[in-house]
C-alpha cells in the first residue's frame, strides 16, 4: 500500500504533470465560479484535450479541475448569493449574509481553509477505505438510498427554524416539480403539458441559477444599493482570521468532512446532499441555532468541508465499479475509458500508479485552489461594493449564458427566468428556497428507490425494518424529528423556570 502511495506521488512530480495540474486548477476555479458551468462542463470540455496524453498526465489535469471547483463555487456563492455549482448553494445561506455585513473576506478565508482541511481528511479516508471499497459500496441498496434521501429532506426541514410550515410547503412544491417528466418506473410522461423539453424533468442547473442568481439580482435591483450593506467600505479581514475561525470550529470541520466522505461514497447521491446534510447537522448541534442564515461562520465552514471531502470518496464507486457518484464523475468516467483504464476492481490492482497519482492531484489542487482563493480575498471582496446598476446586468448575463451553455438550449434560459421570478416571490413572502432545491435533487431518486424497495419486499415496505443499515438510518430519522421539539420544550421549561418569582422563606 505504502509503495503505491509513493509511486503515485513520484509519478506526479514531473514538470509536465505539475504544469497541467496547475492549469487544471486555474480552469477549475473559473468553471466553479461561473454559475451554470461547474465541474461537469469543465471536464466535458477537457475530455477531448486529454486525447493523446499519458494517462497520469491526463488524470493530473482532471484532478486539478475537480479539486478547484468547490473553491470557485464558494466565491460566487459568498459574494453574490449565486452558487457556482449545486453543492455551493448551502454556502449561500450564511456566506452571503456575511458579505452583506462587509465580512466577505472572513467568509472566503474560512471557506478556503475548510476546503483544504476537508479535502485532506477526505483523501486520508479514501486511502484507508479504498482497499475495502467493494464491500462498502455493495452494502447500500435501494432501501438504504431511500432512507438516506428522506433523512436529508427531514434535516433540511428541521434547519428552517421559525419557518417550519413554510419550509414544508416549499419542500412539497419541490417534490411536485421533481415529478415532472418521464416516469422511470411505470413509463409515460407526467405534467409536461405537451412540452418536449420537460420530458427529462426540471433541469437542476437552470433551476438553481434562477432560484439564486436571478432572484437575488432582481431583489438587489428592486432594493438598490450594493451587496454589502455598509457605509462605503468593506472590512477586509486578514486571511489568518478566516483560517483561525476554521480551527476554532474544528468539530464542525470534522463532522462535515466525515459526512462528505460517507455520502460521497454512495453512488447517485452527490455533493448537494452532503453539503446540506452537513449544514443541517451543524444547525442541530449548535448552541445558537437561530443565528444561522444571518451570518454564522460555521454555516460556511460546514458545507465547504463536506463538499471537498465528498470529491475524494466519490472516486470509490467510480473506480471500483464504474458507477459514477454524480454527473461530474460520469464525465470523468469517460476520461478513464478514453485512456484505456476500464473501471472495476482490477483497476485498483493494475493501475495503482495512475489512481494514486489522481488522488494526490485532487488533494494538491484542493490546497492550491484554497491558497488562490485566499490571495484573491481582497480584490474579490470589493465586488460587494459595486452599486446594483453596475453589478446586476453583467451577473444576469453571465447567469443566463451559463444556463444556456449547459446543453445549448434556449429552453434553459426560459426555465431560469421562470425560476428567477419564483425565487424573487419566495424572497418577498419569506418562503425558504433551500427545501425546493433539495427536493428537486432528491425527488426522482426517492420515488425510484421507493418503488424498488417495495418490489424487493414483494409488495411490502417491511424490508426497511429487516436491513441493519436501514434500521440505523430510521433511528437517525427519529432522532432528527425529535431533536428540535425536545430542544424547544427544554428551552420553554427553562424560560418558565427563570420567570418564576423567587420563593420567600420566612
Amino acid at each position: 500500500m505504502l509503495t503505491a502511495w509513493i509511486s503515485g506521488l513520484t509519478g506526479l512530480l514531473h514538470a509536465q504533470e505539475l504544469l497541467l495540474l496547475f492549469l487544471g486548477m486555474i480552469l477549475g476555479l473559473f468553471f466553479g465560479a461561473i454559475p451554470g458551468l461547474g465541474g461537469t462542463t469543465g471536464l466535458a470540455l477537457l475530455l477531448p484535450l486529454t486525447y493523446g496524453m499519458h494517462p497520469i498526465t491526463a488524470l493530473a489535469m482532471a484532478g486539478g479541475v475537480m479539486g478547484a471547483i468547490p473553491m470557485g463555487g464558494s466565491i460566487s456563492a459568498i459574494l453574490l448569493n449565486t452558487p457556482g455549482s449545486a453543492p455551493n448553494a448551502a454556502t449561500c445561506l450564511d456566506g452571503y449574509p456575511l458579505a452583506q455585513q462587509g465580512k466577505a473576506g472572513l467568509a472566503i478565508g474560512a471557506a478556503a481553509s475548510a476546503n483544504s482541511i476537508g479535502g485532506l481528511i477526505g483523501t486520508l479516508t479514501l486511502l484507508a477505505v479504498l482497499p475495502i471499497s467493494t464491500r462498502l459500496v455493495l452494502a447500500f441498496g435501494p432501501p438504504e438510498f431511500l432512507l438516506l434521501s428522506v433523512l436529508a429532506l427531514v434535516m433540511v426541514a428541521c434547519s428552517t427554524r421559525g419557518k417550519m410550515l413554510r419550509g414544508l410547503v416549499s419542500a412539497g412544491f419541490g417534490m411536485m416539480l421533481a415529478m415532472v417528466g418521464y416516469d422511470q418506473m411505470n413509463g409515460g410522461t407526467r405534467y409536461t403539458f405537451g412540452i418536449e423539453y420537460l420530458w427529462d424533468g426540471v433541469r437542476l442547473v437552470p433551476a438553481l441559477v434562477g432560484l439564486f442568481a436571478v432572484a437575488e439580482m432582481i431583489n438587489l435591483w428592486v432594493e438598490g444599493g450594493s451587496v454589502a450593506r455598509t457605509s462605503g467600505s468593506v472590512r477586509i479581514t486578514r486571511t489568518t482570521d478566516g483560517l483561525m475561525e476554521t480551527f476554532r470550529h474544528w468539530p464542525v470541520v470534522l463532522r462535515g468532512s466525515l459526512i462528505g466522505t460517507v455520502v460521497g461514497a454512495i453512488p447517485g447521491v452527490g455533493g448537494t446532499v452532503a453539503a446540506f446534510l452537513s449544514y443541517s447537522s451543524t444547525v442541530q448541534f449548535s448552541k445558537d441555532p437561530d443565528s444561522f442564515g444571518h451570518g454564522n461562520i460555521a454555516g460556511v465552514i460546514a458545507p465547504e468541508a463536506a463538499i471537498n471531502a465528498k470529491d475524494s470518496s466519490s472516486l470509490i464507486p467510480t473506480l471500483a465499479f464504474g458507477i459514477p457518484g454524480g454527473a461530474e464523475m460520469a464525465v470523468f468516467l469517460g476520461i478513464l475509458v478514453l485512456h484505456g483504464m476500464q473501471p472495476g476492481p482490477l483497476i485498483l490492482i493494475n493501475r495503482q500508479t495512475e489512481i494514486y497519482g489522481l488522488i494526490w492531484a485532487l488533494t494538491g489542487s484542493c490546497v492550491l485552489a484554497s491558497m488562490g482563493g485566499l490571495l484573491l480575498v481582497r480584490p474579490l471582496s470589493l465586488l460587494t461594493l459595486l452599486p446594483s446598476s453596475l453589478l446586476v446586468p453583467p451577473v444576469l448575463c453571465i447567469a443566463l449564458v451559463g444556463s444556456w451553455a449547459v446543453d445549448r438550449s434556449i429552453e434553459n434560459v426560459i426555465l431560469t427566468a421562470a425560476f428567477g421570478m419564483l425565487g424573487y416571490g419566495m424572497i418577498r413572502f419569506g418562503y425558504p428556497r433551500l427545501p425546493v432545491v433539495i427536493s428537486l435533487v432528491l425527488g426522482a431518486g426517492i420515488e425510484r428507490t421507493w418503488e424498488q424497495s417495495v418490489a424487493m419486499g414483494d409488495g411490502s415496505a417491511a424490508i426497511l425494518l429487516e436491513r441493519p443499515i436501514c434500521v440505523l438510518l430510521l433511528l437517525c430519522l427519529t432522532c432528527a424529528l425529535l431533536f428540535s421539539p425536545t430542544r424547544a420544550l427544554f428551552r420553554h421549561l427553562a424560560v418558565r423556570r427563570a420567570a418564576r418569582p423567587p420563593r420567600i422563606v420566612a
